[in-house]
């Protein structure tokens, strides 16, 4: 396994211009926002926070602005926020153990209906990329897959309890149903269908303390890990193990990113246009991280090729790739505020 540490930012000029500011805003004033989502054009922005409240931020030349407020559909913290692949519907997770789904009608959202079931705080929710699949998950140590009918109706078709303890965060391949999960217990978990029902098909183990996030590359074939252990991991899909009489494949560990980050790195995001990989970390930075050219696919090396140690005023909680827009990155933080990056890679 190959473990690489970091280079202080002074032995690394060609840094210090590599990501800069274009906005900063007020996102959720006098609460925390945590998570931001990009609709599949990346024209709308939705962003969650600590005053239970989703909302929708729209460009008006270059600046953007609040669209709409969705103040109704949750009475507690709403955690993380997803587009359906079609952009036409926004799930929300939420501490008050729902999910709720939102159809976009014209300039306004609707709350069409919400999911109940989960014992406690939902963490996190995900579509597939079929949009006929969402993936839940919560303190409550489980992991639900729903079932998207032509009716807009939700049925739970799994209740999944590999985990033993609070799960963090679900993610979906980018073109496979295979669903990852982050979990307080330090694993990662994959599932996928089998003869009609969900199965854990893998589980990663190496992180020593909480997994907060997970991120696919474009391929699908590789999956960055980030954890309370302040360390990022990357892990490869290998060839199917029939050699070994496994029938799923195997996924391994190529790449520890160690002594980079200083505290907690609470989100991973993975740019499916360039290849780069952002972090966003409880010491209020944000790093960025390539692949250096040649280097082995299956011991690969990446070096850190953008590093804002102080991109909010306290703990970044996401960071997010523009899905059409190359460079073009949003944030946001513990502070209640948002802003947008452009991120170049430095000679």
């Amino acid at each position: 396994m190959l473990i690489i540490f970091s280079l202080s930012p002074q032995t690394r000029p060609s840094m210090k211009d590599s990501l800069t500011l274009l906005s900063r805003l007020s996102a959720h004033p006098d609460s925390r926002c945590w998570f931001l989502a990009w609709n599949p054009t990346g024209t709308l922005l939705a962003s969650c926070g600590g005053d239970k409240t989703i909302r929708i931020w729209g460009k008006e030349g270059d600046t953007w602005v609040c669209k709409s407020v969705l103040g109704e559909g949750h009475q507690r913290t709403v955690r993380k926020v997803a587009w359906s692949p079609c952009g036409n519907y926004l799930a929300s997770a939420s501490f008050d153990a729902t999910t709720c789904i939102w159809m976009k009608k014209n300039n306004d959202f609707e709350c069409i209906t919400t999911l109940e079931g989960h014992e406690n705080e939902v963490k996190s929710v995900a579509w597939a990329p079929s949009g006929s699949l969402l993936a839940t998950c919560s303190r409550d140590k489980s992991v639900w897959v729903w079932e998207v009918d032509e009716e807009e109706e939700y049925e739970c078709v799994s209740v999944l309890n590999s985990h033993t303890q609070d799960v963090k965060h679900v993610v979906w391949h980018p073109n496979q149903e295979l669903l990852a999960s982050a979990s307080y217990d330090d694993t990662v978990k994959l599932y996928h269908e089998e003869e009609d029902d969900w199965v854990c098909c893998a589980t990663l183990e190496g992180h020593t303390s909480t997994v907060w996030s997970l991120a696919f590359d474009q391929s699908g074939e590789q999956l960055a890990s980030c954890s309370d252990d302040k360390t990022m991991r990357i892990w490869r899909r290998m060839a199917s193990g029939e050699e070994q009489g496994k029938k799923d494949p195997t996924w391994k560990c190529i790449c520890t990113l160690s002594g980079y980050h200083t505290r907690t790195i609470y989100d991973v995001n993975w740019s499916h246009l360039t290849g780069a990989i952002a972090t966003a970390c409880g010491d209020d930075a944000i790093r960025i991280f390539e692949e250096d050219a040649g280097s082995d696919v299956m011991q690969p090396t990446f070096s850190l090729t953008a590093h804002m140690p102080r991109a909010h005023s306290q703990d970044v909680n996401c960071v997010a790739w523009h899905p059409k827009e190359p460079g073009l990155l949003a944030s946001c933080s513990d502070d209640g505020e948002m802003a947008f990056w452009q991120y170049q890679r430095p000679e």
